[in-house]
């Protein structure tokens, strides 16, 4: 029976394929045995345990041979999480290998290492999504750094510029997100092998060294440090990925935005068959974009979850890693959806110029009005320019008059005298200012950094 948004037949398709495979129960499992599997070779390099124990625990390490089912069972009868596990390891292995499985190590050694292998997998699906929408959106912001638009501020047309421009802001901020994560993501999950509570007692001096062996099996940092209360470089990473959560659903309602019926600038793919409503015949919704939005909401609304739980009392809390071992998991599958759902939001974007263009002459030219003050500045100065075109503008507005008619109005009876050339800096074409070389700039070097 399925239950929860991961794999209700309702939600479940919101939901990385991917990430969900390497999060279940036994991907999760297999990380386990694949960290014990490397730390008995580790230890096996520096003598501390037989060479032929650690072939043996490698051999064995397959999670295909455990009946995840009965380990349900034994674990709610034990009430931990991997002594039952460790039970059936121990039986595969048989004398005298199962001896030496888990030599020196805790639980949440493990359950820590094996995270940071399913993140450092999870990380490469995520990265490769935001890639593909980066590459996606690039190529539209190139197609479009000419087309013009309005640029609004406060939900009002502010001065023109170029889709392509705005297209190049939110390239510009998943780069960033991009390089964060990447940053972070070797730091915030390394292999731990500190032992019950950090010291390596059970493995004195060699045990630093077999936490760097390990670490190197795995494709990991070591920990060096491996504090069982510390989970600030985990939420490290959780917080850079609220920060994705933050981009992802701005781009998601700038969409929204755009698509409204008034606007009409962009929509999203669309394909028979898909459905706005079970009565309105006519709706295209923008679902992606909203299903984007939703995910984002989801995502940040963890953050806080993984901050409260980095306080832990002594040098080991359940109370806390109870909450962190369910939570990663779901950090990890809804970043991962969040990235996916916007690479393909960015592929079936279809773009609206004749739109566009409408909507720049909504305003009757006051969407130039700077245009206007600079050259107007030119002649009569700031001070007297600003006097004739508020008064313009607010005239344009009330009497529904061109703003250019206004403004020829208000000279008059200021008893001032416009430029031969003043019609001209009342084209929008003409006031983009750097719209398209920042938009070719920012293309050229974010694509330098794939």
């Amino acid at each position: 029976m399925a239950i929860g948004m991961f794999e209700s037949f309702i939600t479940g398709h919101w939901f990385s394929q991917e990430a969900k495979r390497i999060w279940s129960d036994v991907a999760t499992l297999q990380a386990w045995l694949t960290v014990e599997a490397a730390l008995a070779r580790a230890q096996a390099d520096l003598g501390v345990i037989p060479a032929a124990a650690a072939r043996t625990i490698a051999e064995q390490a397959d999670a295909r041979l455990f009946d995840t089912g009965l380990l349900a069972q034994d674990i709610a009868h034990a009430q931990h999480p991997l002594v039952p596990v460790l039970h059936r390891f121990e039986t595969l292995c048989g004398d005298p290998a199962a001896g030496f499985i888990h030599w020196g190590a805790t639980t949440q050694n493990i359950f820590d290492t094996a995270s940071a292998l399913q993140m450092t997998e999870t990380h490469q699906v995520l990265v490769a999504h935001l890639s593909e929408a980066i590459a996606t959106l690039s190529a539209l912001a190139l197609e479009h750094r000419h087309t013009a638009m309005p640029g609004r501020t406060h939900g009002q047309h502010a001065l023109p510029m170029t889709f392509g421009f705005k297209l190049a802001g939110w390239i510009d901020e998943l780069d960033r997100q991009r390089s964060r994560l990447n940053q972070r993501l070797a730091p915030c999950f390394p292999a731990c092998m500190g032992g019950a509570v950090g010291t390596f007692a059970a493995t004195g001096e060699v045990g630093r060294q077999v936490e760097v062996r390990m670490a190197e099996h795995l494709g990991l940092q070591a920990a060096g440090l491996p504090m069982r209360s510390s989970y600030d470089r985990a939420s490290d990473y959780i917080t850079a990925l609220g920060l994705l959560a933050g981009t992802a659903q701005k781009i998601a309602q700038d969409i929204v935005f755009m698509q409204r019926t008034e606007i009409g600038e962009v929509a999203e793919a669309f394909h028979m068959g898909k459905v706005g409503s079970s009565t309105m015949a006519q709706k295209r919704n923008p679902s992606t974009a909203l299903l984007l939005s939703s995910l984002a909401r989801m995502l940040r609304a963890r953050v806080p979850v993984a901050l409260e739980a980095m306080v832990r009392m002594d040098e080991g809390d359940a109370s806390a890693t109870n909450v962190t071992d369910s939570l990663l998991p779901e950090v990890a599958i809804i970043a991962t959806s969040i990235a996916e759902t916007l690479a393909r939001l960015a592929q079936g974007l279809v773009i609206a110029p004749e739109a566009m263009q409408r909507n720049l002459a909504l305003s009757n030219g006051l969407i130039v009005s700077e245009a206007a003050m600079m050259r107007l500045t030119q002649q009569m100065g700031r001070h007297q320019a600003h006097r004739l075109l508020y008064a313009a503008a607010q005239r344009s507005q009330s009497d529904h008059t061109p703003f250019m008619n206004a403004i020829l109005a208000q000279a008059r009876d200021m008893g001032q005298t416009l430029p031969d050339d003043f019609a001209a800096a009342l084209d929008p074409q003409a006031y983009l200012g750097e719209s398209v070389a920042i938009t070719n700039d920012v293309v050229e070097r974010v694509g330098r950094s794939s």
